[in-house]
């Protein structure tokens, strides 16, 4: 193993263990081999789309061989970079849309019935059958995703904030077909065709809208139809959730329709006997990555089978090397490359369902409603296969006080007004008296560059708090945030006075866990329905954002999501655009008067929440609040 020093993290514990490991490697120790940056790449001006490249951008030379200048490249590799984050998220939705048109079709358990009811009624479906609901909804999304480019989107219009989409159509940056759209994008970033910045932008914006609305805001919805609502309820998280005298089997990705029926398969009493016979009490699912912060927050019903969640995507490694987990589940991404050596040498096996998430060491078996059960029953005999190979010869090794016992979980546009009282008033009242002065949503990934792992989130979500600013999180930020004890009502404690009052009195800590980052568009229903209380625009509300440890492409397109929502969005790590003075001062400054949001790129923790704070005072005063 390397000599490297270890990344630092938020979350000591871990960094402890990690450094602790022996003939382990993980990403904690390859930072430092990493640490010299390209500084082309940093600032967006390497161009390698053709064999006259790779071409570098200098004042020595500051056109490409084909003359494309730093603001065409810059553009060119951002747009790229969105539209892939773009496709990412489209094709979770995709999945998860013809997921619940099987299960309508097959008459399956239906156990979102009032999600499935609310969206059938804003898409004008009148269907009173459930499961011909189900195939109607469903196929209403499906028939936009697959549209042209050319015809627009219809379901957007049925969801989407009113003053949103008035702005959307004036720019003339209205979505057709989501799938499409991701085609185009990829189309116009290569070589010798748009040289225009701005167009890109806007291009970038259209798709950031296409994913928010349907990656993001439908997903959620259509899993809780197969799934269940979320339910507020308290819960374990970090390493603790690792149970021995149980088969472990980690879940990783993003698509929790695609484990709906295995989760519901370990807890039949055959299942559970075939446990017994090789020495384990049954089956756990231990939540790793976003797939284990949605199972987190629907864990109320599944209690029987859902350990817990013990971290984001660069906790992973680690968990592996605890020696608890017996196979692993993935269908996305998040899963790391890093894991696979891992996981040959605790002899763990890999079961992958998405061919998109293929491992190098993995059995691959293609996830399809009708072969559910056959699915279902391959992923159980493996682990058993794993548990008996493996645990006579692996040494297990979890870290007992890593997490917490208390998280808050299972926070959702609906459950957290339903916890209010089924209205917003309360919140609106807390925000207007000045008990909470605003609302930063942090979301998004996990890196290992902002500072350190979870460092900066951590960190500025302290400094928020301090300043009476209530959090809502997202993504794999939650997993960060969640295993230093700030979701535990504890955390209380750190906040400024009159936040800190209105924690106690309510039970809740002051950063609330909405789970995975597909749940960024539930954070969108929230801030729609406030803004819909107050009747006002998005842009108005004094609420910020902040992906301060962003890591995929897929964070680009959820950020150009925000900034169409007329959104401040904070990142601690410039998207690779400060090669051109064009992309920069488009995104920075000219937003603001395009949709209302503007990019905010700021790497000192403090200086950042002075910005955030900054602008949610100056809303504050806009809507006549001292």
């Amino acid at each position: 193993m390397s000599n490297n020093k270890i990344c630092e993290s938020a979350d000591k514990i871990l960094e402890n263990f990690i450094s602790s490991l022996e003939d382990v490697q993980t990403s904690h120790h390859r930072v430092d081999s990493q640490k010299i940056k390209c500084n082309f790449g940093q600032m967006g001006v390497c161009c390698k789309l053709c064999a006259n490249g790779p071409c570098r951008i200098t004042p020595a030379s500051p056109k490409g061989i084909c003359g494309a200048n730093a603001d065409t490249i810059v553009a060119r590799n951002f747009l790229r970079a969105v539209s892939a984050g773009s496709g990412c998220y489209i094709h979770i939705v995709e999945n998860t849309a013809r997921n619940v048109k099987s299960l309508g079709e097959s008459g399956g358990e239906i156990k979102g019935i009032n999600v499935l009811n609310n969206l059938a009624e804003k898409l004008g479906i009148t269907e009173t059958d459930p499961h011909k609901k189900a195939v109607l909804v469903a196929d209403a999304i499906l028939k936009d995703l697959y549209k042209p480019k050319f015809e627009k989107m219809e379901v957007i219009n049925k969801i989407a904030y009113e003053p949103r989409l008035k702005n959307w159509e004036e720019l003339n940056i209205m979505p057709g077909g989501a799938k499409s759209e991701v085609f185009d994008g990829i189309v116009e970033t290569s070589t010798n065709l748009n040289s225009d910045p701005v167009n890109m932008l806007l291009t970038c914006l259209r798709l950031g809208i296409s994913t928010g609305i349907y990656g993001l805001t439908l997903t959620n919805l259509l899993n809780d139809i197969i799934l269940g609502e979320p339910e507020i309820r308290a819960a374990k998280v970090g390493f603790k959730v690792v149970d021995p005298d149980y088969i472990n089997l980690m879940i990783t990705g993003h698509q929790h329709s695609m484990i709906a029926h295995l989760q519901d398969k370990l807890i039949e009493p055959e299942i559970i006997q075939k446990a017994n016979k090789v020495g384990a009490k049954g089956f756990r699912l231990v939540g790793c990555t976003c797939v284990g912060q949605d199972l987190q927050l629907r864990g109320k019903h599944y209690t029987e089978v859902f350990s817990g969640h013990a971290g984001n995507n660069f906790t992973s490694e680690a968990l592996i090397a605890t020696g608890g987990i017996d196979a692993i589940v993935s269908e996305f991404n998040c899963t790391l490359p890093g894991i696979e050596p891992i996981t040959d040498k605790f002899m763990v096996k890999m079961i992958c369902i998405d061919e998109v998430s293929k491992k190098s060491n993995a059995d691959y078996i293609e996830y399809s409603y009708k072969d559910r059960e056959k699915i279902s029953d391959y992923i159980i005999d493996k682990a058993l296969e794993s548990y008996t190979e493996r645990r006579a010869n692996v040494k297990i090794n979890i870290p007992k006080d890593h997490g917490f016992d208390d998280v808050i979980t299972g926070v959702s546009e609906t459950s957290l007004k339903k916890f209010l009282g089924g209205s917003w008033k309360p919140f609106v009242d807390l925000i207007a008296s000045g008990k909470i002065k605003g609302v930063a949503a942090i979301v998004g990934c996990s890196n290992l560059t902002a500072k350190g792992h979870d460092i900066f989130t951590v960190e500025l979500a302290k400094e928020l708090i301090k300043r009476n600013i209530i959090i809502l999180s997202a993504g794999c930020s939650s997993g960060g945030l969640e295993n230093v004890g700030l979701m535990s009502p504890g955390a209380a404690q750190l906040a400024g006075d009159s936040l800190k009052e209105v924690c106690k009195s309510l039970g809740i800590p002051p950063v609330l866990n909405f789970g995975p980052c597909l749940a960024i568009g539930r954070l969108e229903i929230v801030a729609k329905e406030l803004a819909e209380y107050l009747n006002i625009d998005i842009p108005k509300l004094p609420l910020v954002l902040s992906a301060p440890q962003w890591l995929e492409e897929q964070a680009l397109a959820d950020g150009s999501f925000g900034l169409a929502l007329g959104l401040p969005l904070h990142l601690a790590i410039s998207p690779f655009i400060g090669g051109s003075k064009v992309v920069t001062k488009v995104l920075c400054e000219d937003m603001v008067n395009l949709t209302g949001g503007k990019l905010i790129i700021e790497d000192d923790i403090v200086k950042a929440a002075d910005i955030l704070e900054e602008t949610i005072v100056e809303r504050r005063k806009s809507l006549g609040l001292h």
